[in-house]
This record gives C-alpha cells, structure tokens and sequence, in this order.
C-alpha cells in the first residue's frame, strides 16, 4: 500500500512539473510576459515624456509671446517690419532643400 501511494505521489510531481514547464501557462509563458510587460513599460515612459514636452510646448504658447512668434517666424515665415528675408536657393545638381535652412530674416 504505502509503494502505491508513493508512486502516484511520484506521478502527480511529474505532471505537475510537466505542467509548470510546459508552453501553455507555464514558466515559459510566464517569461514572455514579463519582457511584453517590460517593454510596455518603456514604451509608456516614452510617450510620458512626450506628453510632458507636448504640456511644456503648450504651456509656452499660452503664456509667452516668444514662443508664439519663434512658432510663427518658423512654421508661417513671419516678418517683422523693418527685417529683411534672405533665401538661400541651392545649386541645381545637389538634392531637395532643407526648409528649416532655406530662409532667414536679418533686422535692418
């Protein structure tokens, strides 16, 4: 009797490591959701910190004339007056013109 009982004893911890290391809900499974929860992780802390420069960013245009007219001069091409525009037209053979580095204005 007690041989008996050893062996299913014996056989219930075979399965029952089978089962833990086993693909499906095993430690395998297990390991591959802690990297896709990790990388989730960074990947939220990516996006926090673009939030925040966005919240800066917005902040910046609400409450400051400098960021409004650095956004303007940038994004709109503005001119004060009494500036003067200057473009710099690339040579025919070299590739597509950066935008940000095609105009400039100089105070007069």
């Amino acid at each position: 009797m007690l041989r008996w009982v050893a062996l299913i004893l014996l056989l219930l911890l075979i399965g029952l490591q089978f089962k833990l290391w086993s693909d499906h809900g095993g430690m395998s499974e297990v390991t591959s959701l802690r990297a896709a929860v990790k990388k989730q992780g960074d990947e939220n802390d990516k996006l926090t910190q673009r939030n925040q420069a966005l919240a800066a960013d917005v902040s910046d245009l609400k409450h400051g004339e400098q960021a409004v007219e650095a956004r303007a001069r940038g994004e709109l091409g503005l001119i004060k007056p009494g500036e003067t525009f200057y473009q710099v037209v690339p040579k025919s053979g070299s590739s597509a013109p950066d935008p940000a580095a095609s105009g400039t204005s100089v105070g007069n």
